[in-house]
C-alpha cells in the first residue's frame, strides 16, 4: 500500500511518499510560499535526486497538484499515475477532546477539526486546507486524520485539568492537551523493542527536543503526563517559546510596554525561549558556536533549557515510581550531545550514567548508556511521517476487508 504524507501549514505543505510496511521512503518534498508564487522541492531517495521547481501555487488545491504531477513525472517520478496512491494520511495537530485515536476522516470529523479551530488558531486552519485540497483534487481516495493531541488522551484528570475554576472547563475545555503525540508514541514504540520488553510493562519518559520541544511521561504504553498544555506555549523555554511563565507578567508588560494582550503572547511565541535569553539564534547549533566562543548569555540560555528538562524528568520519574529508560528524539534530543550529556549529569543516584564515548555519535538510533546504568538512556530518531502513514494504513486496510 502507498500512503501519502500530509502535513500542511499555512504557506507551506511537506509530503512523503511511503510503504508503510516495508517503511519504504519513496519521494518527500516540500512546497513553500504557498498564496505568494510558489515553490516546489522534490526529493527522490533511491536515486538521491532533488528537483526544485517555481510553480504558481495561489492556493493549497494547486499546491497538492503540484506534488501528484512530480509524484507521476516520467522524468522524476515514483508512480505512473494518482490510481497507485492508496490513502492520504494529514497530521492534524488539534483534535480536542473527541480524538484519542487517528480516523477516517468524513464531514462529521471536518466539523470536529473546524470546532478545535479556536484551540489552535495557528495550526488547525492550515490542516484544514491541507485536507479539503487533497479531497479537491483526489476525489475517492480515503483520508484519515492523525492528531497530535490524540496520544495524551489518555492522561487522568488530575493530571490535565489546571487550577482554575471548573466553569471554565466546563465552558470553553480549557485543560492541558499536549502536543507532538505521534512522536512520543512512536519513540516509546521503538524503546520497547529496543529493550526486549512489552511496551506495556515499562515506565519512559520521552524528551522531544528540537526548535519545539515537550516531555512525556508514557506509564505502561500510555501517555500519563507531558510537558506542553492548553497550547504548544506551555512547559520548557523552547527556541523562540517562553514555557512556563507568572501568567502576572503578561499584565505587567501590558501595563509596562503598553501592549496588548496579544501582542505580549506573540513575544512569548516568537522571541522568547533561546532567542530572547541568548540574543544570537533560536537554532541549538548557533548557541553551541556561541557557547565555545564563550558567550555568556549563550552559555545561560543552555544551562536554563537543560535544568528545565531535568527538573521535568524527575518529576515524571516521580509521578511513575521509577523509569525504565529516557529517551532523546528530535533534531536537539538526536544530535546535540552537550544537552543530553548535562541534563543527564549528577542522576547516577536514579541509575542514569550516559558513557561518553557513545554520547559522541550523532542521528543514530542506540543506547547511549554505561554498561552497569539500571536506567537505560536511548536516543531514538523519530518518524513521525512513519507513524502517520501506518495509523492511515490500519484504518485503511480494514474499510478494504
Amino acid at each position: 500500500m502507498n500512503v501519502l504524507v500530509i502535513n500542511a501549514g499555512s504557506s507551506s505543505l511537506k509530503y512523503q511518499l511511503m510503504d508503510p510496511q516495508t517503511k519504504e521512503v519513496l519521494a518527500k518534498g516540500l512546497c513553500e510560499r504557498i498564496g505568494i508564487d510558489g515553490r516546489l522541492t522534490h526529493k527522490v531517495p533511491a536515486t538521491d535526486g532533488k528537483y526544485e521547481f517555481d510553480i504558481p501555487m495561489p492556493t493549497h488545491a494547486e499546491a497538492i497538484q503540484a506534488v501528484l504531477d512530480a509524484l507521476t513525472s516520467p522524468d522524476h517520478g515514483v508512480i505512473k499515475s494518482m490510481s497507485e496512491i492508496d490513502a492520504v494520511g494529514h497530521r492534524v495537530v488539534h483534535g480536542g477532546e473527541k480524538f484519542s485515536a487517528s480516523v477516517l476522516i468524513d464531514e462529521d470529523v471536518m466539523q470536529a477539526i473546524r470546532d478545535c479551530v479556536p484551540l489552535a488558531p495557528l495550526h488547525n486552519p492550515a490542516n484544514i486546507t491541507g485536507i479539503e485540497a487533497c479531497q479537491k483534487v483526489m476525489p475517492g481516495v480515503p483520508m484519515v486524520a492523525v492528531f497530535d493531541t490524540a496520544f495524551h488522551q489518555t492522561m487522568p484528570k488530575s493530571h490535565y485539568m489546571y487550577a482554575i475554576p471548573y466553569e471554565y472547563y466546563e465552558k470553553y475545555k480549557i485543560r492541558r492537551y499536549g502536543f507532538h503525540g505521534t512522536s512520543h508514541k512512536y519513540v516509546s514504540q521503538q524503546a520497547a523493542e529496543m529493550l526486549g520488553r512489552p511496551l506495556e510493562e515499562l515506565r519512559l519518559v520521552t524528551c522531544h527536543l528540537g526548535n519545539g520541544s515537550s516531555i512525556c511521561a508514557i506509564n505502561r504504553g500510555k501517555s500519563f503526563d507531558t510537558s506542553m498544555g492548553f497550547t504548544p506555549l506551555d512547559g520548557l523555554p523552547m527556541g523562540t517559546r517562553a514555557g512556563n511563565v507568572d501568567p502576572a507578567i503578561i499584565e505587567f508588560l501590558m501595563e509596562h510596554e503598553n501592549l496588548s494582550a496579544a501582542e505580549v503572547i506573540n513575544i512569548l511565541n516568537k522571541k522568547s525561549g533561546m532567542l530572547g535569553i541568548s540574543g544570537v539564534s533560536s537554532d541549538f547549533r548557533d548557541l553551541d558556536t556561541a557557547v565555545e566562543e564563550g558567550n555568556e548569555r549563550a552559555i545561560l540560555a543552555k544551562d536554563m533549557f537543560n535544568i528545565s528538562v531535568k527538573k521535568m524528568i524527575g518529576s515524571y520519574i516521580a509521578e511513575m515510581g521509577g523509569v525504565d529508560a529516557i529517551i532523546f528524539t528530535a533534531g536537539v534530543g538526536e544530535n546535540d550531545r552537550s544537552v543530553r550529556w548535562d541534563i543527564c549529569e549528577n542522576m547516577e543516584y536514579l541509575g542514569v550514567k550516559i558513557d561518553p564515548e557513545k554520547n559522541k555519535y550523532r542521528g543514530k538510533q542506540m543506547d547511549i548508556s554505561i554498561d552497569w546504568a539500571r536506567v537505560r538512556v536511548l536516543v531514538i530518531p523519530t518518524n513521525e511521517e512513519l507513524m502517520i502513514a501506518q495509523d492511515t494504513a490500519e484504518i485503511v486496510s480494514k474499510l478494504k476487508a
